[in-house]
């Protein structure tokens, strides 16, 4: 496939799920790198910082206006929220469309970019060539609750828990080793941006409550469902196991999953279902890597749809020995 490769772009590659991108890019079949940008690294060889990638390929710092004409057919945004618009508005002043997939949330409410959550919205893609991933938390959350969406007697209530890599590379108490050490640290317990994500993807409101850990990746959430019907176990079981037959970044556990073995891993796990004694109430645990499922990989399952490729290329399926 060398001969007609796509070549990508990645704008703001200097933070974790930068690195993870590359990554996953660099053991593509169908897709070559073609710009890697970051203002603090601009001049330094791509493979001093990431030795999966082989090439000659230097980091850099194109002005906005500057993306358009580097002529790459996919462009990663992976830039702090609020910061994705300047680049869409300089593709679309210069007539350039590429497709391009924003890992912020600017997009993430906005009904004209399709919203990448593969295993619940696949069937909702229309070709479109502008792709918001989703948030890790929010992944989590709606993966969760959409078995059991019809069946909701009250706002769901998910307690989350992540590793600092989340809290992205800026130095802050979130992701201070130091100040997390034997420490859980709670933050935007209400109104936080995956709640309203959520929320405004599932149709039905969604409580949220998030904490730093003193690990470095993977999340957790433990979702507290009020039914409006009685369900045994198998039943709820049944839902989970028909909404994501066949999904192979999604595994049904019986048990409650562990963070700590999410970690570099491509998918996510639910389990647990305990359930109260009238039937009424169940709690779903999910976990998953927020810089794989809940970032760069999702983001990989999104772009070898949109350039018509198998939608798990290149992807590393570790799981599907248990299936």
């Amino acid at each position: 496939m060398t001969h007609d490769k796509k070549t990508i772009g990645i704008v703001g590659a200097r933070g974790h799920t930068g690195t993870e991108l590359i990554r996953l890019i660099a053991a593509h079949p169908a897709l070559e790198l073609s710009f890697v940008s970051s203002r603090e690294l601009d001049g330094q060889r791509v493979d001093a910082h990431v030795p999966e990638y082989r090439g000659e390929l230097r980091y850099s710092a194109p002005a906005h206006e500057d993306l358009p004409k580097l002529g790459a057919d996919v462009v990663i945004l992976a830039l702090p929220n609020g910061k994705a618009a300047a680049c869409v508005e300089a593709f679309d002043q210069a007539g350039v469309d590429p497709i391009i997939l924003d890992l912020s949330a600017d997009y993430r409410f906005d009904k004209r970019w399709y919203y990448g959550l593969p295993e619940l919205a696949r069937d909702q893609w229309r070709g479109e060539r502008r792709i918001s991933n989703p948030g890790c938390y929010a992944t989590a959350m709606q993966l969760s609750i959409a078995p059991l969406k019809d069946l909701l007697a009250a706002p769901p209530v998910c307690f989350g828990v992540s590793g600092y890599s989340g809290a992205g590379t800026t130095p802050s108490d979130k992701n201070d080793p130091e100040k997390l050490r034997d420490n859980l640290m709670p933050y935007a317990l209400t109104g936080h941006m995956h709640e309203k994500e959520a929320s405004f993807q599932l149709g039905v409101p969604v409580e949220f409550m998030p904490h730093v850990a003193p690990h470095f990746r993977g999340l957790t959430v433990t979702s507290n469902l009020y039914l409006s019907r009685q369900l045994k176990r198998e039943e709820v079981l049944q839902r989970f196991h028909a909404t994501y037959a066949g999904e192979r970044l999604v595994t049904v556990l019986d048990d409650a999953p562990w963070v700590s073995r999410i970690a570099h891993q491509h998918h996510a796990e639910i389990g647990g279902f305990a359930m109260s004694t009238d039937g009424k109430r169940v709690v779903v645990v999910a976990t998953l890597d927020n810089l794989l499922k809940g970032a760069a990989t999702q983001a990989m399952q999104n772009i070898n749809r949109a350039i018509g490729v198998d939608e798990y290329t290149a992807i590393p399926l570790q799981q599907d020995t248990s299936r």
